[in-house]
């Protein structure tokens, strides 16, 4: 293991999970050359890990794109172009975390002659020479990486999610908390938005917790997420004008610093929310349809999860959307379990 490709393109949360593999190879082969493949949307987020020696970028949304056209000869080009450009890393070995057809044809293209696959599945089995079943406690945050590493017989330390922020990016954070006069410490991320509804606490909870944190914390609450997401938290963030809605106006590396700055987060489970434990920021990460992590690792961290009958349902709710899960957990509850992580602002 000399030269060494990690293929995880996405998602953020998955990508959170998996940061602490590029640590636990240099720990273990301090000379090797280590890579992660990752699409462009993401790829900031771990540009600045010092145990990285490249981030390359599949250019997905081309290739789509491409295709939708019927641009097939040109497809096939810039396809040939990318194995041309993988190959020039002379990847001895490339471990597939995602463990799908498309990260499996990646994990091919690079020509490496070991290609170790994660609960490889759509047939990307066919493409390893080599597939390790996905295992580790389900209860651990990064159980199935850690699971991974500890089978490549790497040394794994505490594996616990870390991302790293540059200067300049911390400054770009810091200028967006000046603008809205943030004092590190001062304030509460939330992270509302996930990809699936069933993931998502109520507007009507979120902007009752808001209201909690200012009226007895003077804790002014943060909203993050992507422009998709710009119109909820618009909803949320018209409970109070002392609410700063930051949703859409901070890209990932950003959004990780602001993290770290803030006094704590409260999150559903979404990729935000996990920077949260990378970050060492106190946490209190809210599950309901998916299965939660209860092990996190930090001491400042704090999962809450009713644990009902129907879930996890995952992608299969039977409520019909009243989603008990989430709905049952009142913004009390919440401050109930953030308010030892508050000691500072009691």
């Amino acid at each position: 293991m000399k030269r060494i490709l990690i293929v995880r393109t996405s998602a953020i949360g998955d990508v959170v999970f998996a940061s602490p593999l590029p640590q636990a190879l240099k720990r273990t082969h301090p000379d090797a050359y280590v890579a992660w493949l990752v699409e462009p949307g993401i790829a900031p987020l771990i540009a600045d890990d010092r145990c990285l020696d490249a981030v390359i970028t599949w250019p997905k949304a081309e290739w789509k794109q491409l295709w939708r056209e019927g641009r097939r000869l040109e497809l096939w080009r810039r396809v040939r172009a990318f194995r041309r450009q993988l190959r020039e890393h002379r990847f001895d070995t490339v471990l597939d975390l995602q463990g799908l057809l498309k990260s499996g044809f990646l994990a091919w293209l690079t020509g490496a002659p070991r290609r170790v696959g994660l609960g490889s599945k759509e047939g990307s089995r066919l493409l390893m020479t080599e597939v390790i079943a996905r295992g580790g406690d389900p209860a651990r945050i990064s159980s199935e990486y850690l699971f991974m590493a500890q089978h490549l017989g790497l040394d794994c330390g505490d594996f616990l999610p870390r991302l790293t922020v540059s200067d300049a990016v911390d400054g770009r954070a810091r200028e967006a908390m000046a603008k809205h006069r943030l004092e590190s410490g001062a304030f509460v991320a939330c992270a509302p938005f996930t990809t699936r509804p069933q993931k998502h606490w109520f507007e009507d909870h979120w902007q009752a917790l808001c209201r909690l944190l200012l009226d007895r914390h003077g804790l002014t609450p943060v909203l993050l997420g992507g422009p998709a997401d710009a119109e909820a938290a618009a909803r949320i963030a018209a409970a109070d004008p002392r609410i700063v809605n930051l949703a859409g106006a901070t890209r990932l590396p950003e959004a990780a610093a602001l993290i770290g700055h803030a006094a704590l987060l409260v999150g559903v489970d979404t990729g935000l929310t996990h920077m949260g434990i990378a970050m060492a920021t106190p946490t209190v990460a809210l599950f309901g349809s998916t299965c939660p992590y209860t092990v996190t690792g930090r001491d400042n961290a704090r999962v809450i999860w009713l644990g009902k009958r129907c879930s996890p349902c995952r992608r299969h709710p039977t409520c019909g959307g009243a989603f008990h899960c989430l709905r049952d957990i009142t913004p009390e509850h919440v401050l109930d379990v953030a308010r030892p992580l508050l000691t500072s602002h009691a």
